[in-house]
């Protein structure tokens, strides 16, 4: 973790000695608060990882609020169904942080005393959640603990596709995807188009309903990669919908199946024809759709951002610094469209080769993009002759060789997906929040279980890692002056790992949620009102008082 830093001004009072600091702003300027001198910032300790799934639970009256499963009643249950209910509570849902009653993933509960059985349906948030065989081996077992069970029926299910944003979110062919999520390098060559490929097919074999948009008119990738029986996108002639083509029962779209092969055009022209692409195919009902984005941060890779509104986004990067340095400005991208990234995939990161592991490609990108922006999930794979040979051959890995180390990474990265999207999609009241009060004149940071705490604008734009505060190649922070009256404009935030923070000079920071709880030692009081008064001139003084 870098060192955390402190910026405070304090000037000598001139007025009382009741005042601390003051500031004289002109009429067109807003008002702030001065803050108070603190000690500086030692070295940060070493900090552990971001909690895996919110701690906040739901508690029932007269139960404990820690973060440990909710204990039975001590009255004995009045029904069965309560029984029953009362066991399945021990079942936590670890992306959640509650049990899968609270959660309101048990349907359809029905109880045969007489005959022993219980039966009941699980109706979970997706039907690639990587934990389902979890939740129905644990709710077996618990529910078996009662002794006049004698048989266990669970069924497994999951809610209907729905968009993650109203329908003006998904527009057209759209309406009925989830989810889309973006695969963005920002740079070619680091192989994006075979991890967006094998992620959609890893989806697909965790049970959802997936397609795939090539959004490369340059120089399209899919139709390399898979070979599906019909080449050939079809076109309604009435209504102009694109029917995608199909492999594996996976939906596919791409330029280079539209009879053709890649395009010479203008960028204007190139961003109306994936719009179109896009939003007119007929997607039908899609859990996840991957989108394979083309190398860049131009005007492509806006539109698409601006035409639909995104769950996710994974990075793809290669241990080389200079590929750092273009997938730093692709999650700078994606934060200022609000676009929340959840895994880093380090390609080509190393070989093995006579019981020995190698690096050619050097080391430390993927740690990097990891712990200056707070992303969650680095899956890293390997130079594997066979994974390239796959894509080359028309048959994704994951699907040759669906038992294979690397499909079993593959599988870790969908799963982290799914598990981010899923919280993403979860209860409001177990998120974090981040926002700025004007009237305290600071960041207001609550994060889940824990109470919330306040920050000066000083503090916190002191400690930005974007490129205009933290030199790229050395990583060594640059000597910069803070406006004094920069104050936040607009808190989104990106994801279940940081918010994107746009200041009124203009200025954008992405703040992990790990760096703002580091900050936490620089929390200022709440309620530290200040003294304003109008000077001859119609300027505006305000101190601090204390």
């Amino acid at each position: 973790m870098m060192a955390i830093h402190s910026n405070f001004r304090t000037q000598t009072p001139k007025t009382s000695n009741t005042l601390t600091a003051w500031r004289v702003t002109s009429p067109r300027t807003r008002v702030a608060r001065p803050i108070r001198e603190m000690p500086p910032a030692s070295s940060p300790s070493a900090v552990s990882g971001w909690p895996a799934a919110p701690s906040m639970r739901t508690v029932a009256a007269g139960a404990s609020a820690s973060s440990s499963p909710a204990p039975v009643p001590s009255s004995p249950p009045k029904t069965r169904e309560e029984e029953i209910l009362s066991q399945l509570r021990n079942v936590i849902d670890p992306d959640f942080g509650e049990d899968i009653v609270a959660c309101g993933f048990v349907r359809q509960l029905q109880v045969d005393e007489q005959a022993g059985h219980v039966s009941f349906t699980l109706e979970l948030t997706t039907p690639a959640c990587p934990v389902k065989e979890m939740f129905q081996r644990e709710s077996v077992r618990h529910v078996k603990e009662l002794p006049w069970v004698r048989d266990v029926t669970v069924r497994l299910t999951a809610q209907p596709p729905k968009p993650l944003l109203p329908q003006s979110g998904r527009p057209g062919g759209l309406s009925n995807v989830r989810h889309v999520i973006a695969v963005s390098s920002c740079k070619g060559g680091v192989g994006k188009s075979t991890v967006a490929v094998n992620l959609a097919y890893t989806l697909a074999q965790m049970g959802a309903k997936v397609g795939i948009f090539d959004a490369d008119v340059y120089g399209p990738s899919l139709p390399l990669m898979v070979d599906p029986e019909v080449k050939v996108l079809e076109m309604d002639p009435a209504t102009k919908a694109i029917y995608p083509t199909e492999y594996e029962g996976v939906k596919l779209v791409s330029f280079g199946w539209a009879g053709q092969g890649s395009a010479i055009m203008r960028g204007p022209m190139v961003s109306g024809l994936i719009q179109q692409m896009l939003t007119t195919a007929e997607w039908g009902d899609l859990d996840y759709l991957v989108v394979d984005f083309p190398p860049g941060t131009g005007d492509i890779q806006l539109t698409l951002c601006q035409t639909v509104a995104f769950s996710a986004a994974v990075i793809v990067t290669t241990p080389q610094k200079l590929a750092f340095i273009d997938v730093a400005k692709g999650i700078r991208m994606f934060a200022r469209l609000v676009v929340p990234c959840v895994a880093v995939v380090e390609n080509m990161s190393y070989f093995e080769a006579e019981g020995k592991r190698f690096h050619p490609f050097g080391q430390g990108s993927g740690e990097r993009i990891q712990r200056d922006f707070g992303l969650p999930n680095l899956i890293r794979f390997p130079i594997l002759p066979d994974l390239s040979a796959a894509g080359d051959g028309g048959k994704p890995l994951v699907v040759s060789s669906p038992a294979s180390p690397t499909s079993a990474a593959f599988m870790e990265l969908g799963a982290a997906v799914v598990r981010e999207v899923a919280r993403m999609a979860g209860r409001p009241g177990t998120r974090q929040s981040v926002y700025f009060d004007q009237q305290e004149d600071a960041v207001v940071v609550m994060l889940p279980g824990q109470q919330e705490f306040l920050l000066s604008p000083e503090v916190v734009r002191a400690n930005d890692t974007s490129a205009t505060t933290v030199d790229e190649w050395t990583g060594q922070r640059k000597a910069q002056e803070f406006p004094p009256d920069a104050r936040p404009a607009s808190i989104n935030p990106l994801g279940n790992y940081a918010v994107q923070i746009s200041w009124s000079d203009g200025h954008n920071q992405v703040a992990p949620y790990e760096l703002l709880d580091e900050l936490r030692r620089f929390a200022v009081p709440r309620g530290q009102g200040a003294v304003v008064t109008e000077l001859p001139g119609g300027q505006v003084a305000q101190a601090q008082m204390v």
